[in-house]
């Protein structure tokens, strides 16, 4: 009898340890598992790109841009958080508006403004994420000195231009220009260099190939930055000849778009228009001006496949979230303007794609208008991150499940303390801090040629849209102490 219970003292022993060796052994599977199954990013950022391209039926090509697009969701209405390069990424890369933190400029020492700040790839990092870049993700100047070494375990950062002997577009006088001088390199263009692997950009995505060709053990984000098309508007001579100068695709003006501008526009405009007029035109270089901006972007393009192709043929593919947005639009010489740094649409709206697996269905259009502030919380929930109840974005998942699902929330949009403008499915509202507005349909008037805001029946929509502005509108941080008018680009 003492023997029977022996062995079945020993046999309940045994089920016990098997039970508990088999939930522990779940466990490490599942945990295991768990950890695979987590989404890759890959971030991709565009440099001064904006709507005049191939996705939105635009004279420049894109064809890796349109491939993209027809894996997930482009939304046809993106809009960046201001029309700079620092502001617009640090509101993506932080989560927050330019009007919450001060950080308005391009000079601004953002990090120095917003010290404990958890931007997206530490948020990413802190939930067992390897993040690694390449290129531009925060601003470059200053032999990138904006850029955020907390954010990344390893970064590869923008490689210099290599310059011609002499300017190939020979302009040395400079009118309005912003920080250069007449002789200054970054303002040039032209086809340059032969080898396309001299090129930042090139540097930049063979980096990132060979990023993707490795084993990682943890999920991963990867961020690479694509310079061009910012100047200066080099790129090799095959991508000039894709838009020869006999037939090239103009923008479209409008003789005296400006005389219904108010005292904020004009404001914004009193260094923008001198330099198209008395620098680019003066010199009759407007034509070879936008050629080479066209020929930067398709450059761009080819940079951008040549990342795409890579992630097709790693084992990441089908694990890999990919995020593709540009940090603001460029104007051309539409509203008699040229570069960013205005409130209106041409500079404000930009190329956003998002590839989601399982997530998103091939080739759907958003045309709700979202802000790149979004960008943020929507990766968390993408990922099944933490959330972050500061973020002043909303995710955007319901879109990506669902283009056309209800959305009441428009865009805003700041440039400097206190000028805003309110972007929703009809109307475009500006406000500058000086009081004055402009209002445009886009329901009749897509090219914002006609200012509403002084007209009596439109009072009623513009109170409706005053209520978006922002509550909050902070001093403007400090700039850099090391910054200089003499940096390289």
């Amino acid at each position: 009898m003492a023997r029977k219970n022996l062995f079945k003292s020993i046999a309940i022993s045994c089920l016990v340890s098997g039970i508990l060796y088999l939930s522990i052994f779940s466990c490490t599977a599942q945990s295991k598992k768990t950890s695979q199954d987590k989404m890759n990013v890959l971030f991709i950022v565009i440099d001064d790109l904006n709507d005049w391209i191939t996705l939105y039926d635009g004279p420049i090509k894109m064809p890796n841009l349109e491939r993209l697009a027809d894996q997930g969701i482009f939304f046809n209405h993106a809009y960046c958080s201001s029309p700079a390069c620092n502001p617009s990424r640090v509101a993506v890369m932080t989560g927050l508006k330019p009007s919450s933190t001060g950080v308005y400029g391009n000079k601004t020492d953002w990090r120095k403004a917003l010290p404990d700040v958890v931007t997206l790839p530490q948020h990413f990092m802190e939930n067992g994420y390897w993040t690694e870049g390449a290129g531009k993700i925060f601003h470059h100047h200053y032999n990138n000195a904006f850029h955020d070494d907390a954010s990344f375990h390893h970064f590869f950062k923008l490689r210099e231009d290599s310059y011609p002997e002499e300017k190939l577009n020979r302009i040395t006088n400079w009118v309005g220009g912003r920080g250069g001088g007449p002789t200054s390199q970054p303002f040039d263009w032209g086809p340059w260099p032969i080898d396309e692997n001299q090129t930042p950009d090139a540097q930049t995505v063979n980096y990132a190939i060979k990023f993707l060709k490795e084993k990682h053990d943890r999920p991963f984000f990867f961020a690479a930055g694509i310079f061009r098309p910012h100047s200066p508007w080099y790129a090799p001579e095959a991508y000039f000849k894709l838009y020869p100068l006999s037939n090239l695709s103009m923008p479209e003006v409008l003789d005296g778009d400006l005389d219904d501008l108010p005292s904020g526009g004009i404001q914004i405009l009193k260094e923008g228009k001198p330099f198209i007029y008395e620098t680019i035109i003066a010199n009759n270089q407007l034509k070879e001006a936008i050629q080479a901006y066209q020929a930067c972007a398709t450059f761009a393009d080819k940079q951008i496949g040549r990342l795409l192709d890579a992630l097709d043929n790693s084992p990441y593919k089908d694990n890999t979230i990919i995020v593709l947005w540009s940090d603001h639009g460029f104007h051309l010489g539409e509203k008699q303007h040229w570069e960013k740094f205005a409130l209106w649409g041409k500079t404000t709206r930009t190329p956003f794609i998002i590839v989601a697996p399982d997530i998103t269905k091939p080739g759907g259009v958003c045309n709700t208008p979202v802000s790149l502030l979004d960008i943020y919380p929507t990766l968390i929930e993408l990922c099944g991150l933490k959330t972050r109840h500061e973020l002043e974005g909303t995710s955007l998942v319901p879109l990506l499940k669902n283009p056309d699902e209800e959305w009441n929330k428009p865009v805003i949009m700041t440039y400097g303390k206190g000028n805003h403008a309110i972007r929703n499915k009809r109307w475009r509202y500006i406000h500058y801090s000086d009081g004055s507005e402009e209002l445009y349909d886009h329901n009749s008037d897509p090219h914002e040629w006609y200012n509403l805001a002084n007209l009596p029946e439109y009072r009623k929509t513009i109170e409706e849209l005053k209520k978006w502005l922002p509550e909050k509108n902070a001093e403007p941080a400090a700039d850099m102490e090391t910054w200089r008018s003499g940096f390289k680009y």
